[in-house]
């Protein structure tokens, strides 16, 4: 009797589609953690036990150890960028790379369904998503603008992009060492509801008018496109490494000269008398809002101030606006988010911090 052999099962379409999106994401995840691990996490946990030791971060970022900032000028331009950006150009290339492998590595349907609805639970998960990156407003401009290129949601964008700064855990920890427990608090419970809720629903305003991925039913998987090598994946990555860094850096190297040169403007010494009025709430929750700081700059700014008399109430409202959002970061991410999104967004962020200003006056003391 002729023996028959099993026949030959070859692999389906679907199973090698899906082996390819897993280890795209696999790269995605393990870059992503690596790149983490190595300008935040490690160094946050260092700077942790600075905190507690020496109940000290560093010192003031816009006015050194003095009362004042120096008076506009080149060189005051030119010292403050040179200082912000050693304090922030790896986080930078970080979101770079990170938001080009965004672009090149994550699937585009699975974007569309968790991140591109206008419903709430789309915020809700990119804002969740912000807590491990832990970056500036800045440093996460070149995710922010990668999401909406992949069709994410403008809320889901703008919470991941607020959310970065203002639910930073590490920043948190080291708040509650450095200023007090009555910061932290004020701190999570305001940012929370600035990622959450005011984000979402400014967002939804400012797109009431606006074609928006979300506007679509949640979509069914792409159609896959044929496999590609890993040339071909590294050469599309940079492809939009080189993209992003064009379009988006020479923006941010201007504006942070300028506000490094303006920075006495911006940040003047006040009387006794208005140091602790509703006055210096508005002007500093104003200024707060549109100036530039790296990560976690905002607590040796507040320790400064205080120390030369600033108040409680205008030492709340420059928590929340100084870390939350700036000008520099608006324009990287104001033609991704919609203008009307980025300059509700910052209006929004300035009120909230006249609020909290107002809260931190009567609690704080």
């Amino acid at each position: 009797m002729a023996s028959t052999s099993a026949p030959m099962v070859n692999a389906s379409p679907s199973a090698d589609r899906t082996g390819s999106i897993v280890a795209k994401v696999a790269v995605f995840l393990i870059v992503t953690c690596a790149l983490l691990f190595y300008v935040k996490w490690n160094p946050y946990y260092h700077k942790a036990w600075t905190a507690v030791l020496k109940r000290a971060i560093g010192t003031s970022i816009i006015t050194g150890t003095t009362a004042t900032a120096p008076a506009p000028s080149w060189h005051a331009a030119v010292s403050y960028a040179m200082t912000y950006f050693k304090a922030v150009w790896q986080a930078l290339v970080a979101g770079i790379i990170i938001g080009a492998m965004v672009q090149t590595l994550i699937p585009q349907d699975w974007l569309l369904r968790h991140l591109g609805t206008r419903r709430y639970k789309s915020a809700v998960l990119a804002g969740l998503c912000a807590l491990p990156t832990m970056m500036c407003t800045c440093c996460a401009a070149p995710i922010v603008v990668s999401l909406r290129r992949r069709r994410a949601s403008v809320a889901a964008a703008a919470a991941f992009w607020i959310g970065n700064t203002v639910l930073n855990p590490a920043v948190l920890v080291f708040m509650t060492f450095v200023l007090s427990w009555k910061y932290t608090v004020l701190r999570a419970v305001f940012g929370l509801l600035l990622v959450f809720v005011i984000t979402p629903l400014v967002a939804r305003w400012a797109m009431r008018d606006t074609a928006d991925p979300a506007d679509t039913p949640t979509p069914a998987p792409l159609t896959a496109a044929p496999p590609r090598r890993v040339t071909q994946f590294l050469a599309a990555w940079l492809l939009q490494a080189l993209r992003l860094a064009v379009t988006l850096i020479p923006v941010y190297v201007v504006t942070v000269l300028v506000l490094g040169a303006l920075r006495a403007w911006l940040f003047p010494a006040l009387p006794a008398a208005l140091a602790n009025s509703l006055w210096a709430i508005l002007l500093l929750a104003i200024t707060g809002t549109l100036f530039v700081i790296p990560t976690a700059a905002e607590i040796p700014v507040i320790q400064t101030l205080t120390a030369f008399g600033l108040g409680s109430g205008p030492a709340a409202a420059l928590l929340l606006t100084l870390p939350s959002i700036s000008l520099p970061s608006a324009l990287m991410v104001g033609r991704s988010l919609g203008w009307r999104t980025v300059l509700a967004l910052l209006a929004a962020v300035a009120a909230l911090g006249v609020i909290a200003g107002c809260v931190g006056w009567v609690w704080l003391g």
